[in-house]
């Protein structure tokens, strides 16, 4: 009678202590998982708070390239030519990602303007990213990509690079505007636009006529610098904007990983003295039937 009682016990216990032991072992992989995850969130969080330090710095230089020249398009009345007039949009984002919902605002701001009129607006986009979320729907607006964005700060010589490639595009536009994100503070930012017009529209500004000295060469110029500094300002807003949101984004990612990391670290306590006391159970039901 002892034997059939001991013989009932061996599976059972068996059959307990390998489960417990594997949701033992599944808990302790998670838990290392989620600790190496809070280490490189933590690590981007201070690195992109660096970056963001010389972002700001940077962008209070910038601001009266991309300040100017748009008080001087506001100035001269400066507006679209020709009864349907072509339009372009510049899309600033970057290659980077892990920085919340930045560059979804920017697509997503372009994608309600080629609802309205797609076949009369083309775009250019400043980063994989805008180009991966546009393609999918508007791939034949795209006029052409630039890549190799967010890895180093953005410089003038890189707006006048962007700035030559859209005038030698082919696409001859009458507006259009850059569309990107106005950093606010360290937490927000706001989805803003600039204004684009071609030499045509800027010759065809009203309050520019009275000025004889002002010839197409003139003009001509001037259009070309003022494009290269509202692309230059929209790129120091779009990366302090970037890097501002990735540090409040992996800040946010490091504190769930604590909050994950002490649940998962009760839960595993709590499940080694659950399989512990079943296994002191057992051994004394099993000496228990011995005797």
């Amino acid at each position: 009678m002892m034997l059939g009682k001991f013989s009932t016990l061996v599976p059972l216990k068996g059959q307990q202590q390998v489960r417990g032991m594997a949701t033992l072992k599944a808990i302790s992989i998670r838990l290392k998982s989620v600790k190496n995850i809070q280490k490189i969130t933590q690590s981007m969080k201070m690195v992109s708070a660096a970056k963001y330090t010389r972002a700001e710095r940077e962008l209070r230089q910038a601001r009266p390239y991309g300040e100017g020249a748009k008080v001087f398009y506001e100035k001269a009345e400066v507006g679209p030519v020709g009864d349907v007039p072509q339009k372009l949009v510049v899309a600033i984002t970057s290659d980077r990602g892990l920085c919340g919902a930045v560059h979804t605002q920017v697509s997503r701001t372009i994608k309600q303007e080629l609802s309205e009129d797609p076949e009369n607006t083309k775009i250019v986009c400043v980063g994989d990213k805008s180009r991966a979320i546009l393609q999918r729907i508007y791939g034949k607006n795209i006029i052409f990509v630039a890549n190799e964005v967010g890895r180093k700060p953005p410089t003038f010589l890189d707006a006048a690079k962007l700035a030559n490639s859209i005038l030698t595009s082919g696409y001859d536009f009458s507006s259009g505007r850059i569309v990107y994100n106005r950093f606010k503070s360290v937490v927000s930012y706001t989805t803003s636009d600039l204004p684009l017009f071609s030499l045509k529209a800027i010759e065809a500004a009203p309050k520019l006529n009275v000025y004889d000295s002002l010839d197409s060469e003139v003009l001509q110029s001037y259009m070309e610098f003022s494009l290269a500094s509202l692309l230059f300002y929209a790129m120091k807003e779009g990366a302090c904007s970037e890097q501002s949101s990735r540090m409040t984004a992996m800040d946010n990612a490091s504190k769930n990983a604590a909050e994950m990391i002490d649940k998962l670290t009760l839960t595993f306590n709590r499940t080694r003295q659950a399989v512990i006391t079943r296994e002191l159970i057992e051994i004394i039901s099993g000496a228990a039937a011995l005797d």
